[in-house]
């Protein structure tokens, strides 16, 4: 059995979020694959954990861990609706000491493949695997924020919603004190410019397939030749394809946003389908359609 650490952060908020999104996960599951699943929370908010606690239920290859964060981070910048628990992934060396490696990933992301053969890369001397943000790597006004952050250069900059930490070099380098310290600074990209920052020259760039964002998409279709400068053909294929879908600008949720269609699938197939939410979504959309003038 292939036992893979993967933490999640949020609040009340996303918890159906998370249940599709974890509810994802599993169903890509290989039968030899067991996640070890830890849910980050502050120690301040009483967690709904009766939904959380259905996974393992339905799924027995899975396990489910509540770690609380204490107010290290509570008046650490925010900005654009990001919260709080956006910053708990920086703690996770030392929430989640067990463990040399541990995925982290946002649950706006829907998965469409197991991640075995990816938690057993050898990251080597590197603190963190990561894809590039392509948003940001790939447009004039990211060139332009990059040069602002000393030493940060365009086409290496990390994406922070899906990555891999090395949390043994992480400790040992005793890196979570300087993410603790860049907290307190404003960062327009909060925890991902300070990942960023404090990993500068010890990220492995993974392939776009394990995090496309809403943007990649855009950049996949419209700018290919771009996009070939940076991956192969078959790289982009089985991106488009196959990749981890990362809902992080409109949710499907709220609103039709880029994929919006297989989100609400997947929470179909998953045990938290809800006939009516489900039906009420699409008639609510449908009816703002009708009243356009």
């Amino acid at each position: 059995m292939n036992t893979i650490p993967i933490a999640f952060a949020f609040d009340n908020n996303l918890i159906l979020p998370a249940c599709v999104c974890i509810s994802s996960l599993m169903m890509h599951a290989k039968e030899d694959t067991f996640y070890d699943i830890f849910i980050l929370h502050s120690a301040k908010e009483k967690l709904k954990k009766d939904e959380l606690d259905i996974l393992p239920q339905h799924y027995s290859n899975c396990q489910i861990q509540y770690r609380e964060v204490d107010d290290t981070f509570d008046n650490a910048f925010e900005i654009r609706g990001i919260t709080t628990p956006a910053y708990y992934r920086l703690l996770i060396p030392e929430l989640i000491p067990e463990y040399e490696k541990v995925i982290y990933a946002d649950v706006d992301i829907i998965f469409r493949m197991d991640l075995s053969d990816l938690y057993q890369i050898d990251l080597n001397n590197y603190l963190i695997a990561a894809t590039k943000d392509l948003g940001l790597n790939l447009s004039e006004e990211g060139q332009k924020y990059i040069n602002t952050i000393p030493g940060l250069v365009q086409g290496q900059y990390l994406q922070s919603g899906f990555i891999v930490m090395n949390s043994a070099m992480m400790q040992t380098h005793h890196l979570v004190g300087q993410f603790k310290s860049l907290a307190q600074k404003k960062y327009r990209y909060q925890d991902q410019d300070i990942l960023n920052i404090a990993c500068l020259g010890n990220v492995l760039f993974l392939p776009p397939c394990y995090n496309m964002t809403d943007l990649s998409y855009t950049h996949f279709i419209r700018n290919v030749e771009t996009v070939r400068t940076l991956y192969s053909n078959s790289e982009i294929e089985e991106a488009l394809l196959h990749g981890n879908i990362h809902y992080n600008g409109h949710k499907p949720w709220i609103k039709y946003c880029v994929n919006f269609d297989i989100w609400w699938e997947y929470y179909r197939r998953s045990p938290f389908f809800d006939m009516s939410a489900y039906f009420g979504f699409f008639h609510d959309k449908l009816n703002e359609f009708d009243q356009l003038s």
